[in-house]
């Protein structure tokens, strides 16, 4: 099953999407906030639209995409964790998941433009697999991890260089500025991936080929990171975990290239759909 959510910021709807048509879903009474996924509301839904389909209503084509799950607790990412990206950025494979945080109001639709901070010039691209919890994870092993895990979305990473690297502290100042965390178009339930370590992600700028990669060149693979992120903090069900990016970035390129007004950035993943912003200066 593939979750959307549509409509204006910040009032979004509830949906489906079934065979190709957006279906509203707002009479099963629950949007997909932390409550619907700890309550298995995953399958839940399965069960209502078995006998309620025919009645949804349809959602139009041009009608907004807004991120696919409520704003969750927490968006937690791991850095470097596909082995060329680590040799691009010019650091060494991690032994251990490098973990930062991406602010939630950073979250914005699939399709919303790119908003580069106000003096920004090394805004970059970052196309990740993410993944939602489905349920409250503490302490989980590697063996029992996948379990915890609701579904799969694709992400962008958008990070400010000169805020994560060149300024002192940690990486989330670079990482958490209004739109850098764009989400969707939809989530795709867990089987509807059968294997999440085995599939093609890619971004474009301007119609060029920047990241071409597969989730195989994972450091860390998701079992891992789960449990992993679980002996520091308690995942919360609607929590996103992003899995890092390949190689491909702005900041790896000799010269380094950052985006600007006016660009357009596409990316993709097997499975996950394609999403697309297009930059703007700050204003304000």
């Amino acid at each position: 099953m593939k979750l959307i959510r549509f409509g204006e910021p910040d009032k979004e709807k509830p949906g489906v999407l079934i065979d190709g048509k957006r279906l509203d879903v707002t009479a099963f009474g629950f949007d997909y906030t932390e409550q619907f996924f700890e309550t298995n509301g995953v399958e839940r839904l399965k069960t209502w639209l078995e006998t309620n389909k025919g009645a949804c209503p349809l959602v139009e084509d041009d009608v907004r995409l807004g991120p696919p799950t409520c704003r969750p607790s927490k968006l937690v990412c791991v850095g470097l964790n596909y082995a060329k990206h680590a040799e691009e950025s010019g650091m060494a494979i991690p032994k251990e998941p490098v973990l930062f945080f991406k602010a939630t109001s950073a979250v914005v639709g699939p399709n919303d433009d790119l908003i580069i901070p106000k003096g920004s010039t090394k805004t970059d691209w970052e196309v990740e697999l993410a993944f939602v919890i489905g349920k409250k994870a503490s302490y989980v092993t590697e063996d029992d991890a996948m379990d915890y895990v609701a579904g799969y979305v694709l992400h962008n990473d958008y990070s400010e260089r000169e805020y994560q690297l060149e300024r002192e502290g940690q990486w989330v100042k670079g990482k958490s500025s209004d739109t850098f965390a764009p989400l969707g178009p939809f989530m795709a339930t867990r089987d509807e991936i059968p294997n999440p370590h085995n599939l093609d992600l890619w971004l474009k700028l301007n119609g060029e080929m920047m990241q071409n990669s597969n989730t195989s060149d994972f450091v860390f693979n998701i079992p891992k990171l789960v449990s992993y992120i679980s002996q520091f903090m308690t995942l919360l069900p609607g929590d996103v975990i992003s899995t890092g990016t390949p190689f491909g970035v702005g900041l790896g390129l000799n010269p380094q290239k950052f985006l600007k007004p006016g660009d357009v950035v596409e990316l993709g993943i097997e499975g996950l759909g394609s999403s697309k912003q297009t930059a703007k200066a700050f204003e304000g």
